[in-house]
């Protein structure tokens, strides 16, 4: 059995996609998968499955849509990928609520400028299917968008690191 990570996307934010962490939890539980965590309340869960990460993230998103009749993107990366993108973050001795991860559903382009609008001060590196942000302002004062990216959601390194710790447990 493998360690997932899911990160949902646009989950009780803005006041779209409510979701209670406790039928999220109910939702994977019934999905066979076990030691089921969430953390805070924008759609992240953290459990053990025998599955692959991408049958995983196909009976999230269908029980997720079975649930509440709407459709959630569900990104899932494995213990070790959220890991290593601790070790890996292009900016430590920035605080992590100024530090974010897109994750992303696909390889990022290298030149990361060539789609990117509305840049103030805000620097970003892509990685394996992420891209490292760092938001001096805060990420809530930002106008920065990637175009043709495809599904993303993002984190900022301090749930990152609580996603790590919690998956911790089994780094697969």
């Amino acid at each position: 059995m493998a360690t997932h990570v899911a990160l949902l996307r646009a989950v009780n934010v803005g006041g779209t996609g409510k979701l209670p962490m406790k039928e999220l939890r109910r939702l994977c539980e019934e999905a066979g998968f076990e030691a089921v965590e969430t953390y805070i309340a924008s759609g992240n869960v953290v459990f053990r499955s025998g599955d692959s990460a991408d049958k995983v993230r196909s009976i999230l998103e269908r029980r997720l849509e079975d649930f509440s009749g709407q459709h959630f993107d569900v990104l899932v990366r494995s213990a070790r990928e959220v890991a290593d993108l601790l070790a890996a973050n292009p900016y430590p001795d920035q605080p992590g609520n100024k530090v974010a991860v897109m994750f992303l559903d696909r390889k990022p382009p290298a030149d990361l400028s060539g789609i990117s609008k509305g840049v103030a001060d805000e620097k970003f590196e892509p990685a394996a299917q992420e891209i490292f942000i760092h938001y001096p302002e805060g990420l809530g004062q930002s106008k920065l968008v990637f175009d043709g990216l495809g599904i993303s959601t993002t984190r900022n390194m301090n749930t990152v690191a609580k996603l790590a710790k919690m998956a911790s447990g089994s780094i697969t």
